[in-house]
């Protein structure tokens, strides 16, 4: 990678960080807006993030979608997360 760049108030590295946190919508929306502005003028950033967005997709269509959580282990997570809170 070349030298990074600071752009939208973050630079490569801190893009790279939040890529997966962006690609799942779990930014805020100010967060979203400086990772937009960074790689919308980064082609390096721009590059590697639809690479790494395609990577996850792909990833995401093989497994399939998550197996669902039988309700007696819903039932048992939740009264130990009410009892230890």
């Amino acid at each position: 990678m070349r030298t990074p760049r600071h752009i939208g108030g973050l630079d490569c590295m801190e893009v790279l960080a939040q890529l997966s946190a962006y690609l799942e919508g779990d930014l805020s929306p100010v967060d979203r807006g400086r990772v937009e502005a960074h790689v919308s003028a980064c082609d390096v950033c721009a590059r590697f993030g639809g690479q790494f967005a395609e990577a996850v997709a792909r990833l995401k269509a093989q497994m399939g979608p998550p197996a669902a959580v039988p309700e007696d282990v819903q039932e048992r997570l939740r009264r130990r997360l009410r009892s230890s809170g």
